[in-house]
């Protein structure tokens, strides 16, 4: 794909809410001084680095201090390796400046590509550690912030009253629908001030753009994400009508990148612009979703 101009000047200033890079237990094409220094370069402004089990703050900081013009964001998710819907972890990861709390992904009862009968058709590159850990015998159940009358967990409000103290991002992971809006209904209900529903056309999600318009009147913003389309587990189509039905004010573009085989985070992103000026969209919708959104959330 031939990225324009334009397409470069849509991003200009953006922070990436979702990166996958180096240091990781699973290989990555960049680390993070890497990364930082390619958006600095391409007139990025920063990121969230996300990893599916370990909370990254204090990597952030580091990063943040070593590249000035750059400000890196840390985060926690809530999987079995930081305990689960833990809320002393959530607290450790706000006292030392995390900036997003997502819940269980790769844990979720509801994500079913690391278990030996998720099939194997482009599978996430996760996914095979979590089979290797499953035949170890060492991995809890996986995890539901639903109880059997289902309502919310203790532990998971917990988990919100802390995210809320410490002026977090709620980001839902790879819950389910029901899961979805049970917890975004519950955020606002906690006055939890920002709520982001982690990319909405991933498989384990599939929200529809009814469900994403209805999140969003509940008070989330709303993630596409790059490679879910890029690497066929969505039609660009379907996202754009989503977009459309939502408003451009209320999505937020991330790209979901690092990994190996896929394009470099900062080309990436512009590629997801210039996807987006292609079906459409005007420059200042594209813009207003990639850094004005971006920045509302984590500034």
């Amino acid at each position: 794909m031939t990225v324009s101009p334009a397409a470069w000047d849509a991003i200009r200033g953006a922070y990436d809410l979702q990166v996958h890079v180096a240091p990781d237990i699973i290989a990555r094409r960049i680390d993070d001084l890497g990364l930082a220094k390619e958006f600095l370069a391409h007139g990025l402004k920063g990121f969230v680095l996300k990893s599916h089990y370990t909370s990254t703050a204090e990597r952030a900081r580091v990063v943040t201090a070593a590249v000035p013009g750059i400000h890196a964001f840390g985060a926690i998710t809530l999987n079995h390796s930081v305990g689960g819907l833990n809320p002393v972890a959530v607290d450790i990861a706000g006292r030392s400046g995390a900036k997003i709390v997502w819940f269980p992904t790769v844990d979720a009862e509801n994500e079913t590509a690391g278990l030996p009968t998720g099939g194997n058709q482009k599978l996430p590159f996760w996914a095979e550690i979590q089979r290797e850990i499953s035949a170890m015998g060492i991995s809890p159940p996986r995890m539901t912030v639903l109880d059997q009358r289902g309502q919310l967990t203790e532990a998971t409000r917990s988990c919100l009253e802390l995210i809320a103290k410490h002026g977090m991002i709620l980001a839902t992971g790879h819950l389910g629908r029901k899961e979805i809006f049970a917890l975004v209904k519950a955020a606002r209900e906690m006055k939890v001030p920002k709520v982001l529903v982690t990319h909405a056309e991933f498989p384990s999600q599939n929200l529809t753009a009814e469900e994403q318009v209805e999140l969003a009147n509940a008070g989330a913003m709303i993630e596409h994400c790059f490679t879910t389309m890029h690497t066929g587990k969505a039609p660009w189509a379907v996202v754009m009508d989503s977009i459309r039905k939502v408003g451009a004010e209320r999505c937020l573009l991330s790209t979901d990148l690092g990994q190996t085989i896929n394009p470099p985070v900062a080309e990436g992103f512009a590629m997801f612009a210039q996807t987006l000026l292609d079906g459409g969209f005007a420059a200042d919708q594209v813009r207003r979703m990639a850094v004005t959104n971006s920045a509302r959330l984590v500034e």
